[in-house]
């Protein structure tokens, strides 16, 4: 006789493997912001560059996003602002999301 499958523990695992790559997704998002320079952006202002880059139909321009990218993960475009010239005030909270008013 075979032993029952407890589901109730298969699907706990799997939420919680689920919330795990959800979190290491977010963190490197973050990671990639910081590398690019981006962090000293408002807060405002990336996410317009970000819905405006999602929006774009344009392939030829999303080609030329892709190489840019590319080259910098290969190391070669990578000239993000120095940490001197980087505004501390543009940064999210460390709770994220939009700061009260």
């Amino acid at each position: 006789m075979r032993k029952p499958r407890d589901f109730d523990s298969e699907l706990k695992a799997l939420a919680e493997k689920a919330k795990q790559l959800k979190e290491r997704r977010v963190r490197q998002l973050g990671e990639l912001v910081v590398a690019t320079g981006a962090d000293a952006l408002d807060a405002d202002v990336l996410a317009g560059a970000l819905l405006d880059a999602a929006a774009n139909r344009d392939a030829g321009r999303k080609e030329a996003w892709r190489k840019s990218g590319a080259a910098f993960f290969r190391g070669k475009a990578r000239a993000s602002a120095p940490r001197a010239h980087r505004d501390a005030q543009s940064t999210l909270p460390l709770g994220g999301g939009a700061a009260s008013a």
